[in-house]
């Protein structure tokens, strides 16, 4: 994201984040003195409010995300998820900050998870924001979308590695379904989140999908070992067969805005009588948004996805000696 806006001749780009390691080798990385790093936290409000001086537009990424880790630390998720959410827009809103992005994932929709269930509560949050201060100079909407591929803990690196090492590929279950996104494809949804929010708005872009096997055939495809042994180990403690982007309650307000989907929010007065009296017969007729009925990929049209990644075109240079 940093690469992006720094590529549209933004005049600075704040970091904020508590890993100075990164920072430290992201300052390296880029040498440009347009990106200014703060070190903090979310749970920590002033350290927000110092990196929000001067700033225009934000999203805000920061998340505890590993499901096993918010399984066994769930207040530990709800602090940086919820209540760091929380610091971060009232921060924004503090700071006359236009346009606040927030990162949200499909876990969020039905959760099984402590880390799904965060995050849901994340979106409550920045959609609770819109509807108290309609008037708000602040534009806070929410983004969620699927598995960012070869991101940081996701599978694709790990078959690489077992493949490498030539150890099977371990898979939970073969028919389990996954979104599939490119990074870059996530920063346009964060940036056109920037561009058409209106104040709630949820933004979920359209994505295929494949199963966990295709994804492990493609990507031994793509190692040039596509009959690499697999190895099925079982879903995992608090796995989903198939993702869910949208509920089919959102499905029914939701408007279909090309690649993306565009779900407002209900910006109903603060009366609860609305809340318990009026429905809505278009829920009763959707179907969710998931992973199992989006379009689904086999190996070669996940191969031409990997394809994309910058990361797998090094990988397939390297195997063919260039």
């Amino acid at each position: 994201m940093a690469r992006h806006l720094l590529a549209l001749d933004v005049a600075a780009v704040h970091v904020l984040s508590r890993d100075e390691a990164k920072q430290h080798d992201m300052r390296v990385a880029f040498a440009d003195p347009r990106l200014r790093f703060f070190l903090g936290d979310v749970r920590d409000r002033a350290s927000v409010d110092a990196a929000f001086v001067g700033a225009d537009f934000a999203f805000h990424a920061a998340a505890l995300k590993q499901v096993p880790s918010c399984e066994f630390f769930p207040d530990q998720a709800v602090k940086t998820n919820v209540v760091g959410s929380g610091n971060v827009i009232d921060a924004a809103h503090a700071a006359g900050v236009r346009g606040l992005v927030c990162l949200s994932t499909d876990k969020a929709v039905y959760p099984v998870n402590a880390m799904g269930m965060s995050k849901a509560l994340m979106e409550k949050t920045a959609q609770a924001f819109a509807r108290r201060h309609p008037e708000a100079s602040t534009t806070v909407s929410v983004t969620r979308y699927g598995n960012v591929m070869y991101s940081r803990g996701s599978v694709i690196p790990l078959f690489v590695q077992q493949i490498r090492a030539g150890e099977p590929m371990t898979i939970t279950d073969p028919a389990m379904t996954r979104f599939l996104m490119s990074l870059s494809e996530s920063v346009d949804l964060v940036e056109y989140a920037f561009t058409h929010a209106r104040p709630g708005d949820l933004f979920v872009r359209k994505a295929p999908a494949s199963t966990v096997e295709t994804l492990a055939r493609a990507v031994a495809t793509v190692m040039g070992v596509p009959d690499h042994p697999l190895q099925i180990i079982g879903t995992r403690h608090g796995e989903k067969l198939h993702e869910t982007l949208l509920s089919r309650e959102e499905r029914a307000t939701a408007v279909d805005e090309g690649d993306y989907f565009r779900v407002p929010v209900d910006a109903r007065s603060m009366d609860y009588a609305p809340y318990f009296e009026e429905g809505d017969p278009r829920a009763s007729t959707q179907d969710d948004y998931t992973s199992e009925n989006t379009e689904r990929l086999d190996v070669d049209g996940a191969v031409d996805l990997l394809m994309t990644l910058p990361e797998v075109q090094v990988l397939r240079a390297s195997r063919e000696g260039r």
